[in-house]
């Protein structure tokens, strides 16, 4: 195995596991793309085993600390700690994140459950590596009916990745898979559903919603496969689902009828930004909207253009509710911190002459733990906001 010095250590040494190429003591180019590298430190101590690729950003992931082989027992020691650690802190691991990359120590490496079927993501060239023998090691644990690639994150392209999806155990043309959150029935297209199918990070503060409203009328924005909203509509509340997308929103209206809840919801298919200028226009109040839009910053250079379209949003719905109305907001750019998100919303309420104050402030679920020395772990911010 190569080794590799770092003339700057202090960030391995704090507990992160990247190392950028300027942190290098020799340039990244002079390794094998995707081969594992010891890493030591000046004056020769070491400091770990990652991988390492110079087309990449980070130039080397740390795999682990110890003098150790990188094979399947590596990898089932890991993967099993991660799904032990989900059992401690969940009532329920039947559907959850099982891996979650960095913060289960094994960086670029995402898996998602939902039953007995699991939605692997391989987002980096030195984890792509290892593949099969994770998806072995995988198989071996838990016995799935289905494995599914969802290699298609941008992140793989910074990789020097090719994108693509496919099945690589079970049936392809096997029915939706049905998972149960709280005492909602929510489906999730493995193959074709945004990132692993369906969005695991905001189960608790769904559910925790679903304790604050009770009744009313409001909006489901960005909806995807309505699991806000059908939270809300279980409880007695008339909800109104928008998306751009004809395939979210057709999601989401199967989702309706599956809970027997088609009778209070409405589907509207527009730009949310278009929707909520022509409700303002037309005088409509609501008691409550969720406002759960994708990622509007993806990168550093993007934060200012991203915070104005996070302002407009929160303006208009914060604009769109009644005295006493909820507003459950949320941001998983990463790069919009805490502080920053709330001087977003502090702003847009000053644009929207509203007075909201803070119910609740939340963040990922613990099945998406934060690794406290690596903050890129961190990414969900979510307030509910009481106008």
């Amino acid at each position: 195995m190569d080794r590799v010095s770092l003339s700057r250590p202090q960030r391995i040494l704090n507990g992160h596991l990247w190392i950028f190429s300027n942190e290098l003591s020799v340039s990244p180019k002079l390794f094998a793309p995707g081969s594992l590298v010891e890493v030591y430190d000046k004056k020769e101590n070491f400091l770990g085993i990652g991988y390492i690729n110079p087309a990449s950003l980070i130039a080397i992931r740390l795999l682990t600390r110890e003098r150790e082989e990188i094979n399947a027992a590596f990898f089932r020691r890991r993967i099993t700690d991660a799904i032990e650690y989900r059992k401690r802190v969940l009532c329920d691991i039947s559907s959850c994140r099982l891996i979650f990359s960095e913060a289960d120590f094994l960086p670029g490496l995402i898996v998602d459950k939902f039953g007995d079927c699991l939605v692997a993501q391989f987002l980096t060239l030195g984890m792509e590596g290892f593949r099969d023998m994770v998806l072995g090691v995988l198989d071996e644990i838990l016995v799935p009916s289905v494995i599914v690639l969802k290699n298609d994150s941008s992140s793989r392209t910074l990789e020097g990745l090719p994108l693509g999806k496919e099945i690589v155990k079970g049936n392809s043309d096997a029915a939706p898979v049905v998972i149960k959150e709280g005492e909602v029935l929510l489906e999730v297209s493995l193959l074709s559903g945004q990132k692993t199918g369906f969005f695991l990070d905001q189960r608790q503060n769904r559910l925790a919603l679903g304790r604050l409203v009770r009744g009313g009328n409001g909006l489901d924005l960005f909806c995807y496969s309505g699991a806000w909203g059908l939270q809300l509509a279980r409880n007695g509340a008339e909800v109104t689902f928008v998306d751009d997308s004809e395939g979210a929103l057709s999601l989401a209206d199967n989702n309706a009828r599956l809970n027997n809840l088609s009778d209070r919801c409405s589907f509207v298919r527009e730009d949310v930004f278009s929707f909520l200028a022509k409700q303002r226009q037309m005088g409509v109040l609501y008691d409550f909207i969720v406002l759960d839009p994708p990622a509007f910053v993806k990168a550093r250079g993007k934060i200012k253009e991203g915070l104005r379209g996070y302002k407009k949003a929160n303006a208009l719905a914060m604009r769109l509710l009644k005295k006493g109305g909820i507003l459950a907001t949320s941001s998983c750019s990463y790069h919009v911190d805490r502080t920053t998100f709330f001087e977003m919303l502090r702003s847009a309420a000053k644009d929207a002459a509203k007075g909201p104050r803070l119910i609740e402030y939340r963040s990922q679920g613990p099945d998406h733990p934060v690794l406290l020395s690596v903050p890129e772990t961190e990414y969900l911010k979510c307030a509910f906001l009481e106008m």
